[in-house]
Order: C-alpha cells, then structure tokens, then sequence
C-alpha cells in the first residue's frame, strides 16, 4: 500500500535543527515522509501492539501510568523495527509503558536485548512474562552509578528519566561520548512548548545538539503540528487513528548520535 499524496517524498519539515549561532539550518535526518512510510510497512504488526497496550491499559486503570504519548510510542516502535537493533538501552521506565512499546519492537524483530535502568522498580510487575521472556534485563539503581559499560555497545539509546538540567548535563557529558557514532537516539518531554522550558533537560539537550550542528526529529503538537497533521492522515488511511490513550503531547526528540 502506498501513502497517499497528501505527504509529498520532498518533504521534510518534520526535521529541525537546533538554533546555534552560526549553525546551518538544513533539514538532514528522519522526515515525516519516511516515518509514514513505516507505519504503512509495519502497519499489521502495529495494529495488534496497539489493541494489545490499549487493552493493557484498560485493565490497570489508574494503577498504570503510560507516559508515552501515541506518536511518540509508536515512531519508537517502528524505528525499532526498521533498524533491528540487537542492543537496546533503556534509562528511565518508571511504570514501564515505554519498555513494553521497545519490547514489543524486538520480540517482532525476533532479535534484540533491552537493558533498562530505573532507580525505582514498578515496571518488573507490569511488563508481561510473554514480553520480557529472555530479551530483558533490567537494574535497579541510579543509573549514575550502574550503567557502566553496557552503553558503549548499545545500538538504540532511549532515556526518559529525570527531566532536570542536572541530570541533562551528566548524560550528554558523560554518556553521549560513550555512545558509538551513528546510534539512533531518543529524548523525551523536550517539547512541551514551542522550545523547551528554561533550565531543563531540553533546553540542555537542544543546546548540546545544536552546538554539534545535529538534526533532530519531533512530533511534539507544541513544536510541529504539521507532522502530526500529515502522520494523523496516514494513520487514518490505515484506520490506525483511534487513539491508545488520550494525552496528545508528544514532546520527544529523534536524532543520530556523532
């Protein structure tokens, strides 16, 4: 099936880069064009993790939290699904809605591991048995203190924990250099506004990022509406639009290490 012509190959609005003097503005990297692509790929499998996390939240209630917002959840699956990654690194799960997403990833893909890092540990009972099985280990601790090494061979790097400045300056000192060049990389609650909050994570993050001239990709509602606008047609083509849970924010950012 092919998209429709409502989201032109040429374009590619859904790429940004963050705002440094003197930094060129070009529009490298993921677009919106070729995430619609994947959900038009992968859209038999997506369908059923997403009737799968929908009734999953249903029957918790409110003793689940899903931090994950859908685009978001679901651009994380399908990148993890076009680029069968064998290691996955996880900081950050709190209730573990973005574990399953990345689980449900590698247990399509057939291959892959997730390592996730917490200080807390809510998520070892909500991940099902089938999901976790032997593609999952998981640390408790401050991840300060028990990464270790196992992020220098990481092939997907997703980090959705502390949101504050603090935290932001230690990973991108001490993590990113860590990290191989070339590996896909994933930020969350970057965008909740048109830029990111004074003294945050995002603002560290995108500061970082534009510093070393690197393109990053969002559907955050705040920062680009037109992505979801264009990504929103698609999934209704595909009748993928009824919506896993209501929260409409998606402020997380894609981007390529190095």
């Amino acid at each position: 099936m092919a998209i429709s012509n409502n989201i032109p190959s040429s374009v590619e609005m859904s790429t940004g880069v963050a705002s440094a003097p003197g930094a060129a503005h070009s529009l490298r990297g993921l677009t919106v064009h070729a995430v619609a692509e994947l959900y038009v790929k992968y859209q038999d499998d997506l369908r059923a993790v997403r009737d799968r996390q929908r009734e999953f939240l249903r029957q918790r209630g409110k003793s689940m939290k899903a931090q994950l917002d859908d685009y978001e959840a679901e651009i994380t699956y399908l990148l993890l699904r076009e680029y069968r990654p064998e290691r996955v690194v996880e900081i950050g799960t709190f209730y573990g809605w973005s574990t399953m997403w990345i689980l449900s990833a590698l247990r399509d893909n057939g291959t892959g591991h997730l390592y996730s890092f917490d200080i807390v540990d809510r998520v070892v009972s909500n991940v099902p048995a089938d999901l976790s099985a032997d593609r999952w280990t998981f640390t408790k601790g401050d991840v300060r203190e028990t990464l270790g090494d196992t992020v220098g061979s990481a092939d997907y790097l997703f980090i959705d924990a502390d949101h504050g400045a603090r935290f932001a300056r230690w990973y991108v000192e001490n993590v990113f250099p860590k990290v191989r060049s070339g590996t896909p990389t994933s930020v969350h609650d970057v965008f909740h506004g048109r830029r990111p909050k004074p003294i945050s994570e995002g603002s560290v993050l995108m500061k970082w990022l534009a510093e070393r001239n690197t393109s990053f990709f969002t559907p955050s509602a705040a920062k680009a509406p037109e992505v979801i606008e264009q990504l929103s047609r698609t999934k209704k083509e595909l009748g993928l639009d009824t919506p896993v849970r209501e929260s409409r924010h998606n402020p997380m950012v894609f981007f390529t290490l190095g």
